[in-house]
């Protein structure tokens, strides 16, 4: 079914359902004081209602809601597809932004709002999908399992966690999945585009530290001050470099950046080629080593007193395969007498860049940019992927969009004036379409 210009409905609707989604306040502040997804999980039940598709919204939680629904393949023998996203999205400050962050508005070409990357996007182009082929009667040859998850920028610990915990049976016979934080391009050339799929993550160890020493008053020699003690651990912590480690995923991630500029792979020199990716070297560059960030410090409560305790808080993530090495370094770092408990702990997650599924991508990439070449990649931060694979389903970020040369995409996840170009949003239903299809 084809629409104006020659564009299919679900190219046309798409950029409406994104909008609208984005017009719906998601905003996840961590601690259930914001308007929650229940809104936009309705929306997605009714839009999906209006083709004929039965939903259920699971909220473990006031307001907290996700929604999923199965559509039945061709083929019963074989396993489902899970297809999953997540509503919420970070807060956005009005004032910091060129066009209202909830207002979805439509400006040089784009959908400008607080998740147009992060992950509306894909939510809309799923929704489009899905409604143009339950309308024509297109049925996959797997089952597909939707997913349209809470909490995700919280941990999902409302969400895909929960769904997990809960009800396994929901995604019990899934073999694999996709989301968000891959499909999308990088230009290496006029006419060579890498589209970077997600086959990792690093792990994730929010931690808090602790030092005590002795309370006394401030004007006294104190060789045992809890502040001093903290403090010079912290410092330690956020001056050290761990060193590069590469995993499969970032091996072959590079090694295929280098084909393309035509370089040598050099082991010795790996941050040098990073560099030449421009506005995606930060995502990937994070990808080369374990890291620790402190990002929280507190001690004391008067000038003149010394406190017995000082503690901080600190963000880090391992690769896969390095958590044992990670937190002995973490603990010589911190040396014996700071101790550290989780805040909140996930795992690092990989899977091979192999299968059916992969094939599947590069031929519906293939089937609209004749540029294209799929290549894996490491993400160095987290998605609800962490909860899926512990029902070992392999997880694969891939929310396909051609992106102009010049756009900042990495920039855009949680950064302002986050937005998403429309051609982009038509090209990925033009390719999710075709994906469940082959996959």
């Amino acid at each position: 079914m084809t629409d104006q210009d020659g564009m299919s409905a679900a190219e046309v609707e798409v950029v409406d359902l994104c909008r609208e989604l984005i017009a719906i306040d998601t905003s996840n502040y961590g601690d259930h004081s914001g308007p929650g997804e229940r809104a936009a999980a309705e929306y997605v039940a009714a839009k999906l209602d209006e083709v004929g598709l039965e939903t259920t919204i699971y909220e473990p939680h006031p307001g907290r809601s996700s929604l999923v629904a199965r559509i039945e393949g061709t083929d019963p023998s074989r396993p489902p597809l899970l297809v999953q996203g997540h509503l919420d999205v970070v807060p956005a400050d009005a004032a910091d932004w060129t066009h209202h962050p909830f207002s979805g508005e439509i400006a040089d070409g784009c959908v400008w709002g607080r998740g147009a990357v992060d992950m509306k996007d894909m939510d809309a182009m799923m929704l489009a999908v899905v409604r143009q082929r339950l309308r024509e009667g297109r049925r996959p040859p797997r089952d597909i399992v939707l997913a349209f998850l809470a909490d995700e920028e919280a941990g999902g610990t409302y969400g895909a966690h929960w769904l997990v915990d809960k009800h396994p049976e929901l995604f019990a016979d899934c073999t694999e999945a996709i989301s968000e934080v891959g499909g999308f391009s990088v230009t290496v050339g006029e006419n060579r585009r890498l589209y970077l799929i997600e086959t990792a993550e690093k792990g994730l160890a929010w931690m808090r530290l602790t030092a005590r020493g002795t309370a006394g008053h401030g004007s006294m020699v104190n060789e045992d001050n809890a502040v001093t003690e903290l403090a010079e651990a912290v410092a330690r912590l956020g001056r050290h470099r761990f060193p590069v480690r590469l995993t499969p995923a970032v091996r072959g991630f590079l090694e295929e950046v280098c084909e393309a500029f035509g370089l040598e792979f050099r082991e010795d020199d790996v941050e040098a080629t990073v560099a030449r990716l421009g506005p995606v070297a930060s995502m990937v560059g994070a990808t080369l080593r374990n890291s620790v960030n402190p990002t929280v410090l507190s001690g004391g409560y008067k000038a003149n007193v010394i406190p017995g305790e000082a503690t901080a808080q600190v963000d880090g993530r391992f690769l896969p395969g390095l958590e044992e090495e990670f937190f002995a370094e973490i603990d010589r770092l911190l040396g014996p007498k700071v101790t550290r408990e989780f805040i909140r702990y996930l795992p690092a997650v990989q899977t091979e860049f192999t299968g059916g599924i992969v094939t599947a991508m590069t031929e519906s990439l293939l089937a609209e940019d004749p540029g294209a070449k799929a290549v894996p990649y490491c993400m160095s931060g987290g998605t609800d992927a962490k909860a899926f694979a512990e029902l070992g389903i392999r997880n694969f970020g891939f929310v396909p969009l051609r992106l102009p040369p010049n756009l900042d995409f990495a920039g855009m996840f949680h950064g302002v004036d986050e937005r998403v170009p429309v051609d982009a949003l038509r090209f990925g239903v033009r390719v999710l379409d075709r994906f469940l299809d082959l996959a």
